[in-house]
């Protein structure tokens, strides 16, 4: 009688099936695919066998779904943080960007006395000669000559203050100038009275610096009447305005110019110098 090891094609040739004909089952490896020397009829039972079909069904498709979306989805999340760090910059530069281009808009709008042929080519002279009514030679020789020809203490002491006060305001704008490093607009015209090498740079404006602290200045230490103190304001806006008309400056030099001038005359008052120290400092130059 032959053995039953002879009729199982399976044992004999060494291959791993999945059934025999006596009820026992003999699984094969999952990991390993089917070799396609076996068979048919191993072919066949391996796809009809139920305990396949249940193993096969443990790895369902939703699982593969799964893990195939969960790894979609961190690729995903990643470009799309990616995607904001690049689509998203700061706040401060984008409104910046928009400032600055706003600034120069205005600006080269309101240069309408630039040039003679301009649209206001001629109010012109008389924007110049409102421009050297704020240059900082005049006020330094105006206040030079008043200290020397004041009588009393208490006017010498206003002017040697004001004086102070115009030496600290040449210094600190030509620091700034000297740091920022912006350009004048380029519709200028490098036609001004008495420039020096600071002088071609446009940020801040020196006039309105200039104007903002003599103005506060000679409003809080000079008694003066109320047409005169509303032409003092009026002068020290005619000035700011005419160095934009003139296309000296962008619009944003002089209002950080107005705001510098108007903090140094607080410094200036920090910095007063009494009567006493006026009398010591006079003793040494006499």
């Amino acid at each position: 009688m032959p053995s039953p090891k002879a009729k199982n094609p399976g044992r004999s040739g060494g291959s791993p099936v999945f059934g025999s004909s006596n009820g026992r089952y003999d699984f094969m490896s999952l990991t390993k695919p089917l070799n396609r020397s076996s068979p048919p009829h191993l072919l066949q039972r391996q796809g009809s066998d139920p305990t396949t079909a249940r193993l096969r069904a443990s790895e369902s498709p939703t699982r593969r779904r799964g893990s195939s979306s969960s790894t979609g989805s961190a690729s995903g999340q990643g470009l799309s943080e990616e995607d904001g760090i690049r689509l998203n910059p700061s706040f401060i530069r984008v409104a910046l960007s928009s400032l600055l281009a706003i600034d120069l808009w205005l600006s080269k709008r309101l240069g309408v006395c630039a040039c003679e042929d301009s649209s206001w080519g001629s109010v012109r002279p008389l924007m110049k000669l409102i421009e050297i009514s704020g240059h900082g030679i005049p006020w330094l020789a105006g206040s030079a000559y008043c200290l020397y020809k004041s009588d009393s203490a208490a006017g010498q002491e206003v002017m040697l203050n004001l004086l102070m006060g115009l030496l600290l305001d040449l210094v600190l704008v030509a620091i700034v100038k000297a740091v920022v490093r912006r350009r004048r607009p380029a519709h200028n015209r490098m036609d001004m009275f008495a420039t020096f090498s600071v002088d071609r740079y446009s940020f801040p404006s020196g006039h309105a610096t200039r104007a903002a602290m003599c103005g506060r200045f000679l409003l809080a230490h000079l008694v003066l009447a109320a047409p005169l103190r509303v032409l003092v304001l009026l002068w020290a806006g005619l000035v700011g305005l005419s160095r934009v008309l003139l296309g000296r400056h962008n619009v944003t030099d002089v209002m950080f110019g107005f705001w510098m001038g108007y903090c140094q005359y607080n410094l200036v008052e920090m910095l007063w110098l009494s009567p006493q120290t006026l009398q010591g400092l006079l003793g040494q130059l006499v």
